[in-house]
């Protein structure tokens, strides 16, 4: 089995470097002075246990990839990227490689789906960074992620379970599901607290932000039918098996995905596939998302001026919410 690891960021450089690292075939797709640095001197990935450099293929696009037809795609780019990454890789993959969606939010998957007929779900649970050129940070240790995969929309295979058992020999963890989506649904919840991380750091203050966002969350759910595991199924699931430490004298990762966009200028940031998501489907069904909607707003308003991370005021942000 090869992997195609379709953005080596945070979460794809780790997982794809960890499966180098065991020993499986891998291919990195990445850009700028990340994929030169790769080329040059390999993939650095810094953990609490130490630091390891890989070596496997880099490349800048699917186009400079050997297609063979078997291959394991996995997306790791955020969600606004997908779509032209979808349509990139359908105009020189063959249709019957597989396509493992390893991002948040909800409809990659089903975008996925509109090119491709294997398509497969999975929950990241994954504490990785990546700031600086062809480094990446798993801040768990020794296990790296818990990476359950399903079908979609539904279902485990042999396929799945072929993909989970390469995982789980990797410093990583997987279970094949067979009910995916009802736990990326949990992840959601969870993720509607990246744009708040990222627009007022870690300030108290900023509590009820995400408790409000959450809450929106769940009565959209409830009126839409869709099915989400429980938060103590979830928590059971995570257990301890993530041990996070300091790495470098660093002692915590200084943020989430979104906050690392944010950080890194990138001029783009998920939130629109993942606040956005719950105010579409309150859109839809009826429910107001104000929280959700205004923290959309934000995020795209911090994006769009290059704002810092973290420079935020919350009690301007409630004060907005209440007016509104």
């Amino acid at each position: 089995m090869r992997f195609v690891i379709y953005g080596a960021g945070a979460v794809g450089g780790v997982v794809g470097g960890r499966l180098a690292e065991a020993g499986h075939d891998v291919i990195l797709i990445a850009r700028g002075a990340h994929l030169e640095t790769i080329r040059r001197d390999g993939l650095r990935i810094d953990s609490p246990g130490g630091s390891v450099t890989v070596r496997c293929p880099a490349v800048s696009d699917p186009s400079e990839v050997d297609w063979v037809g078997d291959e394991v795609v996995m997306l790791a780019m955020k969600g606004q990227d997908t779509v032209p990454a979808l349509r990139t890789l359908r105009a020189v993959a063959p249709p019957s490689v597989a396509v493992v969606c390893l991002q948040n939010g909800v409809v990659n998957e089903r975008e996925a789906l509109r090119f491709f007929d294997d398509v497969y779900g999975v929950t990241v649970m994954a504490p990785t960074g990546h700031l600086e050129p062809g480094v990446v940070q798993a801040w768990a240790d020794p296990i790296a992620a818990i990476l359950d995969i399903g079908r979609y929309p539904h279902g485990a295979d042999d396929r799945a379970r072929a993909v989970a058992d390469a995982i789980s020999g990797a410093r990583m963890v997987s279970e094949a599901r067979d009910d995916i989506m009802a736990w990326k649904h949990r992840k959601l919840i969870m993720n509607l607290g990246n744009s708040v991380q990222a627009l007022f750091g870690h300030d108290p203050d900023a509590a009820p932000i995400a408790t409000a966002a959450r809450d929106e969350a769940r009565t959209v759910f409830d009126a839409a039918g869709v099915d989400v595991v429980s938060g103590e199924t979830d928590r059971e699931r995570r257990g301890d098996l993530l041990q996070v430490g300091a790495i470098g004298g660093i002692e915590q990762r200084p943020g989430g995905s979104t906050w690392q966009s944010l950080a890194r200028g990138q001029g783009s940031a998920e939130t629109d596939y993942l606040n956005g998501e719950i105010a579409l489907l309150g859109r839809l069904h009826g429910v107001p998302t104000p929280c959700n909607a205004q923290l959309q707003r934000w995020m795209a308003r911090a994006v769009d001026t290059g704002a810092e991370v973290a420079s935020h005021d919350p009690a301007e942000f409630l004060a907005e919410l209440e007016v509104g």
